[in-house]
Parts: C-alpha cells; structure tokens; sequence
C-alpha cells in the first residue's frame, strides 16, 4: 500500500490519495524528474471478490488498451509497473472535475453545453470503434467523463472496455453501470457493440440535461421534455433512439449520432411538422409576401433601432459599474441582445483583467457561458480572431485554477503550464481564423506554439522523442521576449509572467537546449536580457511586486543551470 511521501520506482513521489474504489485506490504523485504531477492507480493483485480474477485481468486490459490510444479526449498512461503485491498504473492527472460531480453540485446543466460535451464525447467513442479491432467503451456514464478546465473532456476509467470479438455471439461477462448499461450488457443477451456505447450515450445525455439518476426512481427513461417542456424536442428524439432496447432500433455507428447532434434541431416532430406546413403554403405565402415583405421590413428597421440601443445602452451600463459582477451582467446582457457583436465579449475580458489582476473560475464560467453558446456561428464573424488572441491571453497571464493564496515555487509552476494549457485552443483559433496581416496574428503562433510545447514535451521525455523540440522552443521564447520588450502597450504582468517563463525554462530545459545546439553564449545572453528587463519594470500593486520578486528570486537558479550544463 502506497503512503504519502513514499516514492514509486524511485521516480514518482505519493503526494495524496484522490480517490478509492472497490480494488484500487488513485493517489496524486509527482515526478521527481520531470516536475510534472501524474495520477497513480495502485490495484493490489490479491483483492478478493467473486470476479477475482476479471478485476486484475481488467487493470491490466485498461492499460494495454490506453497505451495503443492517441485522441486529444482520452486519457493517456505512460507507464505500468508491476511491484509483487501491486500493480501501478501511471495515468494522466486531469485537472477538474467530472460530469457527476457538477451534477451533484449544480443539477440539470444548460442545453448548450451538454450539446458541445456530447459532441467531444462521441466523437471520443468514434475513434474507439473504429480501431482495428474496434474498442467498446461499456461503461459511459457522468462520472467516467472529467470537464477539464479549459472547457474540454475526457474520458477516463477503461475498465471494462475490450475489443470487439467478430467471431463471439456473447460477452463472457455482464458488466456495466446498471441505470447507464444497454440491456446487452447483462443476463447474456448477446455481445456488446458500438451500439452498447450509443445506448450508455443516450442514458448519460439524458442524466445531464434532466439532472434525473437512472439509478434512482422512477428507474425510467422518460421523454427529456416530461422533465423539462423547454430542451428540444430534436434532442429528446436523439436520446430516445440512443435508448432503445433493441440495438437495431437505435443509431448504427458514433458517426451516424454525431450527424444527429450536428443536426439536432431537425429531428424533432414540430420542426418535421413545420417543413410540412411551409411546403403546403408555400402559394399562398407566395401571394401575401410583397405586403409581408414591407411590414417585415419597417418592423426591421424598427426592432434593429430599438436593439442598437438597448445593446448600447447595456455596454454603457457596463462601463459605469463599480463591480466586476454588476459588468459581467450587463456585458452579458448586451450578447443575449447581439449575440455575434465582439465589443461585449472583449469588454468582459478587458474587465477582468482590470479588475484584480485575475482570471477566476467563476468568472470563466459567465464568460465561457456566452461564448459557447454562440461560438460556432462567431467563427465566421469578422473580429473573432482578434476576440479568441484576446481570450487566450486571458488565460494565459490571469487565470488562477489551481493557484493559492500561498503557493509555493512547485504550484506556481503547475498553475503556469495549467494557464498555457488552457489558452491553447483559443490562440490556435487567433491563428486559424485570422490574417498573416493581423497585428496580433504572430505573437499568437508564439503562444500557440509554446503552449503546445509544455502540453506535450512531458509525454516526449517520456517517449524518448523530445530531440528536437527545444531549439524551436527556444526561439519562440527568443522572439516572444523581443516583441515583449519592444511594446510599449503591454502591461507589468504580462512582461512579468513572460520573464519568469524564461527563467523557469532555463532552469528546467538548459540541458535539452545544449543538445539541440543552443550555445552557452546564446543563453547568457537571454539570462542577461530578462534579467535587466525584468529590474526595469515598474510595479503598480502589491501582487505585481511579488510577481517580480518571484521573477528575480530565479535568477540564481538559472545561472546556476546554465553554469552547471556547460561545465560538463
């Protein structure tokens, strides 16, 4: 049995337990040598139950099957060691929470929102089956579903996944979470296929959206609309063909239900009955359009009037509040009216970070909120690239997940990774969606590409292919520090937060940069660089005085780290 503080295969130390189960325990650990925290499964081989044998049998198939797997929304294992009396399993630690848990403290979750999970989800269970052979997940359910905290899922626990068998006319064993389980699942009726994970889907979307445990009465999967008259009435079609109980009644592939989620809208009977009743009186609405069409056009002219400004009116309102919330809420008032107007959005980023210097959970919620809702169709808006730089910089320097009033050098330093981690996908957006042209369109690619560095160079070291990554690493630091020290409108926190990356990369990384050819000139140069920028700026509060004390604080540690590579 792992202790906290003991250390596995002289490499990863125990930090905290995190979870139990029935034959495992997950413990929080930290690799000693790459600084990087990982989540320990310990399952003792002599745990007794009457599916003894299923249980090792079933660790063992979890990691096997993880290991061959390589899809942004699932979760990786990078290492199993096998200690006598137990096996470890070393696994991705996922930041956040899962999909039970925010169902436990939230309830019924928002329309928008479970569409967008859905749709990570399945497209997750797509991948799986069609792996050669296909992977049957069998066990979807909330709790198996982490929300990461930049807004994307994953899914964990592959215990009783396995390979389709083509040959096999039954399951050996009936597994799964009764309440979330297809009837296939149990008493031998047949083997489990795609069609299992589509049944379990449809039973886990249903849990969400109505807040309704199909492990508590009334035991039933009732119409989605029984629960709550406003979801879709295209959603509950989906989810009541997800869950039929003949798996030829239900969708045939991942693919197929994907489509249906892209596509939600229509598949309810009052949009079919709509469409009906449009094409029989498509002549006589033929007849009254030229009448229609100049009421239509002065209501236009008077309800646009009429919106310009309320949503003025709402910026406005903004501006004037004295609190952060009160902003928030008119700022969010002025999308509900323009939904695909930027000055709201970028009035709510440019409020939080005036605010306290801090970009809190709760604030990502309202913030991220809005724009999921209305995220698909502001991808194709003029200014959206310019709005998602904006957000991913938010992110980046602000974000506060995970961070403590008294964080030490360690949790700043995951807290850091954590914030580049989550700007990823929005700074990539700023380089997609926007123009070479753009002011901000390279310091995007920097930040995307150094995200994306931290987010995956853990997994290279381990994988022994991380040759190569550093000089290029390097040189986006190189050029990021050099557009940093030029500007003159980026503010103490952003040049602080950029300087105290390139101290902790230096400490970190300046044995990797010797190996890809970075010289030792070239990192005393930027050792000296950072260090005269980083005296020279001026500091406005106590939090960014103690960010530059932190910054200065480094610079013994990275001389040292250079000195050290090069005196070998």
């Amino acid at each position: 049995m792992a202790v906290v503080g003991q250390t596995i295969d002289d490499k990863y130390e125990i930090l905290k337990l995190i979870g139990q189960g029935g034959m495992s325990k997950v413990y929080l650990a930290m690799d000693k040598r790459l600084n990087k925290q990982w989540a320990i499964k310990e399952i003792e081989k002599r745990a007794k139950d009457k599916n003894n044998e299923i249980v090792i049998q079933s660790a063992i198939a979890e990691a096997n099957l993880i290991k061959q797997l390589d899809h942004p929304a699932i979760v990786r294992i990078v290492d199993i060691i096998d200690n006598g009396s137990v096996i470890y399993i070393i696994e991705d630690y996922i930041e956040g929470e899962t999909l039970s848990t925010i169902l436990e403290n939230n309830g019924a979750q928002p329309q928008e929102l479970v569409i967008e999970w859905a749709v990570q989800i399945c497209e997750a269970l797509e991948y799986l089956h069609t792996r050669k052979p296909p992977i049957i997940y069998r066990d979807m359910k909330p709790a198996n579903v982490m929300l990461k905290p930049d807004g994307n899922i994953k899914v964990i626990d592959f215990g009783i996944a396995r390979e389709y068998k083509d040959q096999s006319l039954a399951d050996t064993v009936s597994l799964g979470t009764k309440g979330y389980a297809a009837p296939e699942q149990f008493g031998g009726r047949g083997q489990t296929d795609a069609r299992t994970d589509v049944y379990c889907f449809g039973v886990t979307l249903y849990h969400l959206l109505t807040g309704q445990n199909p492990c508590e009465p009334p035991y039933e999967i009732y119409p989605i609309r029984h629960w709550n008259p406003q979801l879709s009435a295209g959603l509950e079609a989906i989810i009541q063909k997800c869950t039929q109980l003949n798996p030829d009644d239900r969708y045939q592939s991942c693919a197929e239900l994907l489509y249906a989620l892209h596509h939600y809208e229509e598949y309810g009977t009052a949009y079919r009955a709509r469409q009906k009743r449009k094409l029989n009186s498509f002549i006589m609405t033929a007849a009254a359009s030229v009448l229609c069409l100049a009421i239509g056009v002065l209501g236009l002219i008077m309800q646009t009037q009429t919106n310009n400004a309320d949503y003025s009116q709402n910026i406005i309102r903004a501006e004037k509040a004295t609190t952060i919330d009160e902003k928030l809420q008119y700022y969010s008032a002025a999308v509900d009216i323009k939904p695909f107007a930027m000055d709201a959005y970028l009035g709510m980023v440019d409020s939080v970070k005036k605010d306290d210097n801090s970009f809190s959970v709760g604030e990502e919620e309202k913030i991220k909120k809005k724009l999921n809702a209305n995220l698909s169709s502001l991808r194709n808006e003029e200014g959206y690239a310019e709005l998602a730089f904006e957000v991913g910089k938010l992110y980046w320097y602000y974000y506060d997940y995970g961070k403590t009033e008294a964080a030490d050098n360690q949790e700043t330093a995951v807290n850091q990774i954590t914030r580049m981690k989550s700007a990823i996908q929005w700074l990539e957006d700023a380089v997609k969606y926007g123009s070479e042209s753009d002011d901000f369109y390279t310091m995007a690619k920097i930040y995307s590409d150094i995200g994306k560095f931290h987010r995956d160079i853990t997994l290279n070291i381990e994988e022994a292919s991380d040759k190569g990554k550093y000089a290029p690493y390097w040189s986006n630091m190189q050029e990021l520090v050099e557009m940093i020290s030029s500007s003159n409108d980026e503010n103490e926190i952003i040049e602080l937060e950029v300087y105290k990356l390139i101290m902790y990369s230096i400490e970190t990384y300046a044995r990797k940069f010797k190996a890809d050819g970075i010289t030792q000139n070239q990192m005393n140069n930027m050792f000296t660089t950072v260090k005269a920028e980083a005296f020279n700026v001026s500091t406005a509060s106590d939090k960014t005085e103690q960010l530059k004390t932190d910054v200065i604080n480094r610079f013994d540690a990275a001389i040292a780290a250079i000195e050290n590579t090069f005196r070998e």
